[in-house]
């Protein structure tokens, strides 16, 4: 599957979450939207430090869950979901999960684009099981800034650069095939930043030094290296991740990143992408994750996803995706047939 049929299946679990709201048992009132603001400690538990005395962040996480992207509108006002609430739709969701594997035909297949072919067997999905949990709250949507658990209009301009671009890429040449297509970063911005949760391959492995911290991503096997207290390149220094730089505030290591290149396009970003992550160490196995997305060339605001990365056992095995992957012969191969034959028409 590419990139595309990845985003329109978490677009299908949006939706299954959107059709099983009226059996949702004891609705509650709409909640506030989470704030960016200190978090109480787990009792008895005190923050881990490295030697240099910053709270120590090392270890393999997971960022897995069923949790959508956006706030579905049949939840429209209510950030978070009480246990029973939640566990509706997480059991609706393993059942849904289960009658793929094996299956030709099925709406997740279809919002996959994969009816009739097939796709994955169920072995090979790790999405998690539940819906994310923060302060012991289970939340509605992973966007949390706007309130509202969507993410902001794109601009006008920016959806013409969208189509200007192609979309989802051409077939005259490799490079005209989507990043992720051609094993160049991870689906769905695994990579980051932000670093969201898709299918699978949610795992991530950080290493830490006074210098620097290294976050190793599962999917495509990237590594992004945060320089600690350093400074951006210039403008013309452009990398697929970004340029990331760090700094601690209090107990939180906020990472600064700029510099993407023009074709990294995190849901349709410019180049001057600005994203700023925060990760704050709460609990023995969950580190709070927060990423504000500034693109005032692309969105019509500011806005924010936050979740958490809960403590996993590893290792991390390598992800062997190939650049200019075995099926992309195929892939321009057949573009070059439907060429052909057009031109005999």
């Amino acid at each position: 599957m590419n990139c595309r049929s990845f985003a329109s299946i978490l677009a299908y679990t949006a939706a299954a979450a959107v059709m099983l709201t009226a059996s949702l048992p004891g609705q509650t009132p709409p909640s506030q939207s989470p704030k960016d603001a200190p978090r109480p400690k787990a009792k008895n538990w005190t923050v881990p430090r490295t030697p240099d005395g910053h709270p120590d962040l090392q270890g393999i996480w997971t960022n897995a869950t069923i949790t959508p992207m956006e706030r579905p509108a049949a939840l429209a006002g209510k950030a978070t979901l009480t246990n029973a609430e939640a566990a509706v739709l997480e059991k609706k969701g393993a059942e849904d999960l289960a009658e793929v594997d094996g299956a030709s035909e099925h709406p997740l297949l279809a919002a996959a684009g994969s009816n009739g072919t097939g796709g994955y067997n169920v072995l090979f999905i790790d999405r998690g099981t539940e819906f994310a949990k923060v302060d012991g709250v289970k939340r509605t949507s992973l966007v949390v800034d706007p309130p509202d658990g969507k993410v902001p209009p794109m601009k006008a301009g920016a959806r013409q650069r969208a189509v200007g671009a192609g979309g989802f890429g051409g077939f005259s040449s490799v490079k005209d095939r989507p990043l992720a297509e051609r094993c160049l970063l991870g689906f769905g911005s695994t990579s980051g930043p932000p670093m969201l949760p898709v299918l699978y391959n949610n795992n991530y492995q950080i290493v830490q030094t006074p210098g620097h911290v290294m976050i190793l991503v599962e999917m495509v096997h990237d590594a992004r290296i945060v320089r600690m207290n350093g400074t951006h390149p210039p403008a013309d220094v452009r990398q697929w991740l970004g340029d990331s730089i760090g700094h601690w505030e209090g107990d939180s290591l906020i990472v600064d990143t700029t510099n993407f290149t023009s074709r990294t396009r995190f849901r349709g970003s410019s180049e001057n992408l600005h994203l700023i992550e925060k990760f704050t160490r709460t609990a023995a196995d969950t580190i709070l994750y927060r990423a504000t997305i500034d693109d005032p060339a692309t969105f019509t605001r500011m806005w924010a996803v936050e979740y958490p990365f809960v403590a996993t056992t590893g290792p991390i095995y390598e992800y062997a995706c190939h650049e200019g992957n075995y099926a992309m012969t195929d892939i321009l191969g057949g573009a070059r047939k439907a060429d052909a034959e057009t031109e005999h028409k």
